[in-house]
């Protein structure tokens, strides 16, 4: 069960070990400029057990932005590369590294960046971590490798929250950004839907029908412990959070249709928004935290509203046909994404925050749940391909996709963290 299922409907656990699934990231696509990188595989990284230059070329080809340069032979971040043979290999930039292993056990994790079309050094680091966390160094790596070389933030240390489905086991997971590593949220044989970070990234509001009724729930990502915050008669839905962590706003059906609602973020002072015989459903903060977006049949077919975030006159925002649903807002507030009905498949669409110059960037038939990257040049959204239900990225313009396929389970309801991990 999904949202766009879930909404379909409407309209006509414990926490455990990491662990699971490994994804095969399939990358397409070529985007109008690409910075060219050399990534030379980190001296001693397979004594480790990572990859850790294969996960940085990863990262930064997922992008859209980069393309690799073949880095052949042995060096490290103390070598002082040839600019000159380095340029005739046509990379603009050179990533050295190494993994070494402490007396405590722990793997000191080193690089240094080369600006090699000015032969200058750009810097590097060293990352002492445990085994467990040699990924995440590998994703900070690329982090500092994006930013020196674009000037804005890398999302690659970021994490991702998804549902897989095996059979009758619903499981919602908390991964890196790659889909890669993590930890198991919740398992059940009943359906999970709707996760939602917190702005501050330690707690997820989800919906679980894990008592055979749909109940939102908020549970911290660390301990594993959770609260409800609405079980209320008839249906509770659609958790979307504040960008300053105080509220959430949800849908509830409890005083007969579906209609908007807001709540502290602990489940008390509840207060309803709309007051419509229209379903009222999706809500999304802008994130100055002003207007709240959300999907409406009252005009007759589902469509995107906005309106004041504590209730008010709605505007409707999307027209590009007859069925637009699951609004998700860039974290810089210029855009817009949602899934738009078309030809009886379902693509997701991109616009400019008011709903204007939309532009469907998709050529699947079953695209669900957009969520935008922290930095917001990247979106996530769920989508079925090669007879599975897989995640996706793509950049806004729809140039550079990577397909996330995992084997054996189907993936649905994805949402990217914040920063501040």
């Amino acid at each position: 069960m999904t949202r766009r299922r879930t909404l379909l409907g409407a309209l006509g656990a414990s926490f455990a070990l990491p662990g699971l699934a490994q994804f095969r990231v399939e990358i397409s696509g070529v985007g109008a400029t690409q910075l060219p990188v050399a990534i030379a595989a980190f001296r001693d990284e397979d004594r480790s057990g990572q990859s850790i230059s294969g996960i940085v070329r990863a990262d930064l080809e997922r992008s859209g932005l980069f393309r690799s340069v073949d880095a052949p032979g042995a060096m490290d971040e103390t070598a002082n590369p040839a600019v000159a043979e380095w340029r005739g290999r046509g990379a603009d930039a050179l990533l050295l590294g190494s993994v070494t292993r402490l007396a405590d056990g722990r793997f000191d994790v080193r690089y240094k960046l080369w600006d090699i079309v000015k032969g200058a050094d750009l810097g590097g680091q060293s990352l002492p971590v445990v085994a467990g966390d040699l990924r995440l160094a590998a994703h900070r790596i690329a982090d500092a490798v994006y930013e020196k070389l674009t000037g804005e933030r890398g999302v690659f240390s970021t994490r991702i929250a998804y549902v897989t489905r095996t059979a009758n086991r619903h499981t919602l997971r908390v991964t890196d950004a790659d889909g890669e590593g993590g930890q198991v949220a919740l398992a059940s044989p009943e359906p999970i839907i709707s996760p939602a970070w917190s702005p501050d990234g330690r707690e997820l509001a989800y919906v679980s029908f894990e008592t055979r009724k749909a109940v939102v729930w908020v549970q911290d990502v660390a301990s594993g412990h959770r609260r409800q915050v609405a079980n209320f008669r008839g249906s509770n839905s659609a958790p979307a959070w504040s960008p300053d962590g105080s509220q959430l706003s949800v849908t509830l059906s409890r005083d007969g249709g579906s209609q908007l609602f807001l709540m502290g973020r602990d489940g008390g002072n509840l207060r309803r928004i709309t007051n419509t015989m229209a379903i009222d459903t999706e809500p999304a903060f802008s994130p100055d935290g002003r207007s709240l977006f959300f999907v409406s049949d009252r005009g007759g077919s589902p469509q995107i509203y906005r309106m004041p975030a504590s209730g008010g006159n709605a505007e409707r925002v999307s027209f590009t046909g007859n069925y637009n649903i699951s609004p998700a807002v860039s974290p810089d507030g210029r855009t817009m994404a949602w899934v738009t009905r078309q030809n009886g498949g379902f693509r997701l669409v991109v616009a400019d925050s008011a709903g204007g110059n939309a532009q469907t960037i998709t050529d699947t038939s079953a695209d669900e749940s957009p969520s935008f990257a922290p930095n917001s040049r990247l979106i996530i959204y769920a989508t079925r391909a090669q007879g599975r239900d897989v995640l996706m990225t793509t950049t806004l313009d729809g140039k550079i996709k990577a397909r996330l396929l995992s084997s054996g389970v189907d993936v649905r309801e994805p949402v990217w963290g914040p920063y501040g991990r």
